[in-house]
């Protein structure tokens, strides 16, 4: 590495995106991965599909439960 660099001609924000949305990593642990993904294949669709109708099947079930409250 250098010790000093020249941003003089540099522009500031040149790849800033006001609507750019950020997809978070999540990182299953590899047997529920390997179960999740065998599924996928079986149902003909993919890994994020199956995660997500799970994850919708849980917020829906947990709004029910605490609206309950």
């Amino acid at each position: 590495m250098k010790k000093e660099y020249d941003f003089s001609n540099g522009i500031r924000g040149k790849f800033y995106r006001e609507d750019a949305e950020f997809q978070l990593p999540i990182y299953l642990e590899p047997e529920i991965e390997s179960f999740f993904k065998k599924l996928a294949h079986e149902q003909k669709t993919n890994l994020n599909q199956i995660v997500n109708k799970l994850l919708l099947k849980d917020k829906e079930f947990i709004e029910m439960v605490n609206s309950k409250g």
